[in-house]
């Protein structure tokens, strides 16, 4: 009988004993063992999974979409976490001495008894700033200074916006690694900047005037519109940098770049003149994105993709009632000299004015008879020529295709293949044009639509309609949908700029990190189409080329174009270029602004001065790397590298390190179309969610429709119920940057943030402690070159710090932050806190000190000299690590440590003082007592469950620990720990074969009866039961024991049982695996064992 049935079995005869209430339970929860199944896992098919593997279709993010609302707005809405995130509000220190603005923190006032984000970061970013300290010039003055550069630019937000929590996460990350290298003596410069956002600022101001003034933009002139504009930007443009400084960013202020000041303007114009000049830059007539509602072009990233599974009636800007799309309506042409018609289908009727030919496929037998005859426009009486062509898809509607050049972007490069003319019959506006005739003339588009529909039916032409799936493409500025119009307008072109970008990354001059986007990168510029920079908009860059007309010149010539850095250079160009006076020539600039993408792509080398060879340029040029969302590689990423390796002939950077989106706890990305946004000031000082509130103010402002808004106070109401606590910056820094921000989507939850919130406070306490022990030192704490530590524990832990440093070393220069974060938690928490604090009290504080220290050595003053050097350093050291993600609160503590420190004296702020290295802390090495600690955390967890079995809260039994000689000489080196944080009386170590061992404190055997926990496969640790013990207690404490050992043993046999495990399970694994299944075959007997004698006992 194998052990697993041999215990099933002795589990069922138990439960007709004393103890069958609680074994009934246990069954009830459990029932019989699970059967072995050795057959191979299936892969995951979870959504997470297959997104690594395909990009979801826009049909699946539609439906997840839905789902989402529909489980937000659903009572089933209720997850684990809500329940979780418990808070009450603290108590709110504040900092009350008089300190000016800019003048360093006083922190001689006695600390506080707990952790307030409020009275920890007043004070300190003004001191900061006014020092200097984020400035490169401050690198001359440390000594630990190096002769290396790091620079980058922040990715430059939209200038009347407000940072969210994604904007946030860039922050933390880029300020993480500016400190980080500010630190190890680079010479740092990180660029502020703002984007003068030209859609998006001017709708905000066109929706302002319209609510406020009842005028449009049209009803002012150019510089009357543009005087308000600036009049905006200046009331809101210092939101985003209170914010900016508010996240603790180390930003060079006296380098604050704006997109539309004179010195950026004037590198706008020197790039679009160089890249006229150099044939990049053409004009031309094409196909471009029009919004109609903002009469303007826009870009591709502007465009949103709504996808339609039928008839579907949508809210349209400009419209009263909702409009119907998903609906292929077809109707029939009359073919020309021919008694028969020719049907055509489309989802768009109100453009078959603009019909120029009908093309079917030149294999569809239906057509064959028809192939080069024509149709007779029933409305303009044109007639349209039936082509073929096989781009056809003889499947869809009829077959018989209407082609409108001037409105598709299919049809388009068909005219072209054809020399078929455009013929365009919407407006910039949105309204039908003359050609259409009378009666549809000025008619909005989608009214004009329902128009021809009835006059087709009239004419008997019209065949019906039906549901039809297709993709509608929506202005993300202005929600109208996208009308493809046919318009002279400015392209770059981008092909051989592409082939240099995609050579960069291939050579390796250019790295991209996480790796897996270089094929995306690849495959995007591969099939990249020239970029339209034209936009109709007056706030931006006016496009600095200028309509010729000449003497005697007419209208109806071609038009003609020069362009110049000045108007009067573009007059001197002309005058060469058609050979006439200067004077005689009339210049009309164009009255259009350039994308703002091509602004934004000249960032990283306009912010530093060019065109002109300014100093910084020369000496922060390229930049060391830029940093910024996965979303943004091609619409921002790829044209830096395109316009930067064209204008100045070098990359502008040398790695793009590239972070994943933030989405709310249910998975949606934060916008302001859902309704998610939350302000990163919110999390700092906490919120509520009051009506009044900025909360539902902001909601208010985002112009939501009932449904969004419904779904966005739905969410907000349960993922805060109670609002949103005060966390402080720190703690928001620290949270997002412990996410692997290299892959998948971050979801981010306010109770991580709130956890970190407990970090500060677990800091705040540590130091409090630290700091009443330095107070009550006589001697002076050694410097880390001189404190060797002696006790194991001391050895431990400085060996722990000096693996965490040479970890963070290491985690850093991958830009893998959450290793550094978790390691540095870990350190701090688990290591410092948990063990070597709760070890080292009793003999530092005095308290128990014969529970702390068994030897004469151990109680001597150098030990507790020792002791507190390495408390002093540890602490010192794990400040310095932490600065770069929580600047605030470890200025703070490191500050008030000053007093105490060792040595020479230090920087003037802890952002200057060096990042420790792991080549200081070599002498703090020493690997066999971190080896050997992992198995004393094991014997202090096997004695606490041994405790919690038997109800000992407060005493403190003995133990024996049955093991090897190797394990009892690691024992006996660290019985003061085992003994404290067991919190044993006493540790007596047997070993049975004495001869193998040196050790002279060996005991006799534990006693019979005893409680007998499992550390390994060759240690065990017995705590005698005495009497008076809940025995049902233990009898449900070893079944629950018995729950989690079964399967993870049936989990081990069926990987060993597998057909190929010898062949294919490497002989270190193999080994690994034989010990733990040994360990868990002998933890399952001795389970067995204890429950046989705890049933004798009860039985007695």
């Amino acid at each position: 009988m194998t052990l697993i049935s041999h215990i099933c079995e002795h589990y069922f005869v138990l439960r007709m004993r004393s103890a069958s209430h609680i074994l009934n339970l246990m069954l009830l929860r459990r029932g019989s063992s699970r059967l072995c199944s050795c057959s191979t896992p299936k892969p995951s098919s979870s959504p997470s999974s297959q997104s690594n593997s395909s990009p979801r279709t826009q049909v699946e993010q539609q439906r997840r979409r839905r789902e989402r609302e529909e489980a937000i707005l659903s009572s089933r809405h209720s997850t684990p976490e809500d329940k979780t995130m418990k808070w009450s509000d603290k108590e709110k220190i504040v900092y009350t001495a008089q300190t000016s603005p800019g003048t360093k923190k006083d922190t001689s006032l006695p600390f506080p008894s707990s952790y307030s984000p409020e009275y920890v970061e007043h004070s300190w970013y003004q001191w900061w700033e006014k020092e200097g300290f984020f400035t490169p010039e401050q690198h001359e003055r440390l000594p630990q200074a190096v002769d290396k550069t790091f620079s980058l630019c922040i990715p430059p937000p939209n200038v009347t916006g407000t940072l969210h929590l994604g904007h946030a996460l860039t922050v933390a990350i880029e300020d993480a690694l500016v400190r980080w290298r500010r630190m190890q003596g680079y010479r740092v410069l990180w660029v502020p900047g703002c984007d003068h956002a030209g859609i998006a600022t001017q709708t905000v101001v066109e929706r302002r005037l319209l609510r406020e003034e009842r005028k449009r933009r049209q009803d002012l002139t150019r510089e009357e519109f543009l005087l308000e504009m600036w009049k905006w930007k200046n009331q809101k443009g210092d939101e985003i940098y209170h914010q900016l400084r508010r996240l603790g960013a180390s930003l060079d202020w006296s380098r604050a770049c704006f997109t539309m000041d004179p010195g950026f303007t004037k590198a706008v114009a020197e790039a679009f003149v160089r890249l006229c000049d150099s044939g990049q830059i053409y004009r031309s007539e094409a196909l471009v994105n029009w919004s109609c509602a903002l009469e303007s072009s826009i870009s591709d990233i502007e465009v949103d993709s709504k996808e339609l599974s039928g008839q579907t009636m949508l809210s349209v800007p400009g419209y009263e009632n909702k409009v119907e799309f998903g609906t292929m309506f077809t109707f029939a042409y009359p073919i020309e000299d021919h008694d028969g018609k020719l049907e055509v289908s489309t989802t768009r009727p109100e453009t078959m004015l603009g019909d120029v030919a009908v093309v079917v496929h030149p294999d569809d037998p239906r057509y064959q008879a028809l192939h080069g005859k024509q149709c007779r426009h029933p409305f303009t009486n044109r007639l349209l020529p039936i082509i073929t062509d096989s781009v056809v898809d003889m499947e869809l509607g009829t077959g018989a295709v209407k082609v409108t050049p001037a409105h598709d972007h299919t049809d388009f490069l068909l005219s072209k293949r054809h020399s078929l003319p455009c013929l365009t019959v919407i407006a910039g506006d949105g309204t039908m044009t003359p050609p259409c005739g009378q009666w549809l003339e000025g008619v909005k588009r989608f009214d004009a639509r329902q128009r021809i529909v009835d006059a087709l039916v009239e004419k008997k032409l019209f065949r019906g309609k039906k549901d039809h799936a297709m993709t509608l493409s929506i202005c993300s500025r202005s929600g109208d949908i996208i009308e493809p119009l046919l318009k002279k307008q400015w392209f770059i072109r981008c092909n051989e700029m592409a082939k240099k970008a995609i050579q960069a990354v291939e050579d390796g001059r250019l790295e991209i990190i996480p790796h897996f986007y270089t094929k995306a990168w690849t495959n995007w510029l591969s099939s990249i189409s020239d970029w339209c920079i034209s936009r109709q908009l007056w706030w931006g860059h006016q496009i600095p080329a200028y309509q010729v007309k000449l003497p005697n010149s007419t209208d109806k010539q071609e038009e003609q174009w020069v362009w110049g850095r000045s108007e009067n250079e573009a007059r001197q160009r002309a005058a060469v270029k058609y050979g006439v006076k200067p004077e005689a020539i009339t210049l009309t600039q164009d009255p259009d602004v350039l994308d703002t993408w091509f602004s934004s792509g000249l960032f990283p080398f306009a912010m530093l001065g060019w065109p002109e060879q300014t100093a910084d340029l020369q000496r922060f040029y390229p930049s060391s790397l830029l940093e910024t969302g996965s979303d943004l590689i091609f619409f921002w990423v790829a044209r830096m590298v395109m316009l930067g390796t064209e204008l100045t002939k070098q990359l502008p950077f040398k790695q793009v390190v590239l972070h994943s989106l933030v989405r709310d706890k249910h998975g949606r990305k934060m916008s302001k179309s859902l309704g998610n946004v939350i302000d990163p000031l919110d999390v700092i000082h906490g919120v509520s969610l009051e009506v009044g509130s900025s909360v539902q103010e902001a909601l208010e402002a985002w112009n939501l429709n009932p449904r969004e808004r419904l779904v966005a106070m739905e969410a907000q109401r349960k993922d805060f119920p109670k609002g949103i606590p005060q966390c402080g910056t720190d703690a928001l820094r620290f949270a997002l940057c412990s996410h692997k921000i290299q892959g998948e989507d971050i979801s981010l939850s306010i109770s991580r943030v709130l956890n970190c919130r407990y970090f500060c406070n677990k800091m705040w306490q540590t130091l409090r402690f630290t700091l009443g022990v330095m107070s009550e030192n006589t001697t002076p704490v050694g410097t880390l070159e001189e404190t060797v530590p002696l006790s194991g524990m001391d050895r431990w832990i400085c060996s722990r710090l000096y693996s965490t440093v040479l970890q963070c070393e290491l985690a850093f220069e991958a830009y893998e932050l959450h290793t550094v974060t978790s390691a540095l938690y870990s350190f701090w928490v688990h290591s410092l806190c948990d063990v070597y604090m709760e070890h080292v009290k009793p003999v530092l504080v005095q308290q128990d000190e014969g529970a702390a220290f068994q030897t004469e050595r151990e109680h001597s003053g150098r030990a507790k000299h020792v002791a507190s050097s390495v408390l002093y350093h540890c602490v010192s050291v794990s400040l310095a690590l932490l600065s770069p993600f929580m600047p605030f609160i470890t200025e703070e503590l490191w500050q008030r440590l000053q007093p105490f420190r060792p040595g020479a004296a230090a920087q003037t702020s802890l952002c200057l003082e060096p990042y420790p290295c792991s080549s200081q802390l070599t002498h703090w090495h020493f690997p066999e007592e971190e080896r050997n600690f992992l198995l004393v955390q094991e014997v202090i967890r096997v004695a606490r469950s041994l405790r919690a079995q038997c109800g000992m809260t407060k005493e403190k039994p003995s133990m024996w620990a049955v093991c090897s000689p190797s394990q009892a000489q690691v024992f006996h080196n660290f019985r003061s720990a085992l003994c404290t944080l067991s919190r044993i009386s006493a540790l007596n170590i047997y070993y049975p074969h004495k001869a193998d061992s040196l050790l002279s404190d060996h005991c006799t055997p534990p006693p019979k009866g005893s409680l007998i926990g499992v550390v390994d496969h060759m240690c065990q640790l017995h705590l005698h039961v005495q009497s008076g013990t809940n025995i049902d207690k233990q009898i449900l404490q070893l079944f629950q024991r018995r729950e989690k050992l079964v399967p993870k043993l049936e989990d081990i046999l069926c990987r060993v049982r597998s057909p190929d495990y010898l062949t294919k399970v490497p002989v270190h694994v193999r080994q690994q695996m034989d010990i733990k299944m040994s360990s868990l075959q002998q933890e399952l007997k001795i389970i067995e064992d204890q429950l046989k004698m705890l049933q004798e006992i009860q039985d007695e």
